[in-house]
């Protein structure tokens, strides 16, 4: 069972741990993105979540919460696993977890906190709530980015959570972007496709774990409900939402509903984006038409501000992705995986480095393509790098270090060409998106003549601990 219920008890948990500041008086325009960032690049590691009240013009109540699950501790509270140490450790965990998980389905309810207040018709005013202007070139205000996007297979039935930003283009009106391939996009063309609008509900604060689920890849079909009940070891409690029907969590801070036409789009963005770029410019996209919105008392409206990393979004996506990589890699029979890091200077996505113990010639070369090629690691990836097991890949310089020792540009580096890439790819001239390539680089010992490859010249571990054990006070250690 989780230490906690919903987002105001895991709030109180992050609190105990220190991991909580409040900042009053911020303003809703640029100053709630600059502090942000301000405690991303200048304050202490880890970032804190943050939490805005008091802000001009908005009810003295009024909050919006920043940097959820930027932390080894509040990662690992929020999916329910055990202190660790480290971002490995961290990854270790969550796969220990994966391999005795069972999705736990919803459980539907007559009513719950989120139904507290219902604006319906001339009332919908989502700009009711602070929502933020996070960057100075936004073309708007984004209610969506720490966020769940809820639509349900048309055909099929099941219910896909997904994270997708969404620009508040008037108070009853939402452009909603989805990258393609994206589950909530495949089924949102389902509709379109029959001729019929889209249901949608969008969920603005929730449980940091739905947030997780929805914003990494869940295998299509499985529900994000059902993934984030595995972990909080019950069912996700869900209300009908009164003009869909869509299941929205009984416990969140704020909804909106409401429906997606064919043909009806309005621009959208550009929008600071998690590689760090505005890169996928402005564009028509899907309107959401907003019928209803549901709200607690003394709502709390949750962002995460995709920037240059580090940013809400590259621990905890790089952490996820980590694992899901690892995990794929063991199901298609890859051996001797040490360890996995999805860097955070690549959004978690773009540099990815997997440490093997090497057993066979051609082993690096199987895990390089792997890598590239499994789900988790397609999406908008460009480099993967191979490390030897002496080799921490969570660790940026002995990374850099065995690149730099260990490789030989014409053997070791390969290029794969057109591969699946997307509209936020800053590195792919407008006009040209949609494909991508990775570089794949081997740098570990060339198997051939391993055993003739110099030694490293560094102290036997033994004799670091006992050193270190000896000399400690004396260092200051």
């Amino acid at each position: 069972m989780m230490a906690y219920q919903d987002l105001r008890g895991w709030l109180s948990e992050v609190e105990k741990l220190g991991q909580l500041r409040r900042i009053h008086g911020a303003h809703w325009r640029l100053e709630m993105g600059a502090i942000t960032e301000v405690l991303y690049r200048k304050g202490p590691y880890p970032p804190p979540a943050i939490l805005f009240d008091q802000i001009p013009g908005y009810p003295e109540d009024s909050q919006v919460l920043f940097g959820m699950i930027c932390s080894v501790e509040r990662m690992a509270l929020t999916l329910g696993l055990p202190s660790v140490e480290n971002g490995i450790a961290l990854v270790r965990a969550y796969r220990e977890k994966l391999k005795h998980f069972t999705p736990i389905p919803p459980r539907t309810v007559k009513s719950g906190p989120i139904l507290e207040n219902v604006d319906r018709g001339k009332d919908v005013n989502l700009l009711k709530f602070p929502v933020p202007l996070m960057h100075e070139q936004d073309g708007g205000r984004y209610i969506g980015t720490g966020c769940l996007v809820i639509i349900r297979d048309p055909e099929e039935g099941w219910v896909n959570l997904g994270t997708y930003r969404g620009m508040v283009q008037d108070p009853t009106s939402v452009s909603l972007y989805i990258s393609p391939g994206k589950h909530g996009r495949i089924l949102r063309q389902k509709y379109f496709d029959q001729g019929k609008r889209c249901p949608v509900a969008v969920v603005v604060g929730q449980d940091p774990l739905l947030f997780l689920a929805s914003g990494n890849e869940v295998e299509y079909g499985l529900s994000e409900y059902a993934y984030a009940g595995g972990f909080k070891g019950e069912p996700i409690e869900v209300v009908e939402a009164p003009e869909t029907g869509l299941p929205i969590p009984a416990h969140a801070e704020i909804v909106y509903e409401g429906e997606m036409s064919p043909g009806d789009s309005m621009e959208e963005g550009p929008f600071g984006e998690w590689t760090g770029y505005y890169a996928s410019g402005e564009r028509g996209e899907p309107v959401v038409r907003v019928k209803a919105v549901y709200h607690r008392d003394h709502p709390i409206l949750t962002c995460a501000r995709p920037s240059r990393p580090p940013s809400d979004y590259s621990f905890a996506k790089g952490v996820v992705k980590s694992a899901m990589i690892w995990d794929e890699l063991d199901k298609v029979g890859i051996p001797n995986i040490k360890g996995v890091w999805c860097h955070e200077a690549g959004g978690g996505r773009l540099l990815n480095i997997v440490s093997i113990k090497q057993a066979y010639a051609g082993h690096a070369k199987q895990t390089l393509l792997a890598a590239a090629g499994c789900h988790a690691g397609a999406y908008l990836g460009r480099y993967v790098i191979v490390v030897d097991d002496d080799i921490d890949p969570s660790n940026t310089f002995d990374v850099l270090w065995a690149v730099a020792t260990r490789t030989d540009p014409e053997r070791s580096i390969d290029i794969v060409r057109r591969t699946w890439s997307g509209p936020l790819d800053p590195a792919i001239r407008p006009g040209q998106k949609g494909f991508n390539s990775r570089c794949l680089i081997d740098a570990t010992r060339p198997w051939e003549w391993r055993d003739e490859f110099p030694p490293v010249a560094e102290s036997d571990p033994r004799l670091l601990d006992e050193t270190f054990e000896k000399w400690r006070r004396v260092l200051g250690l």
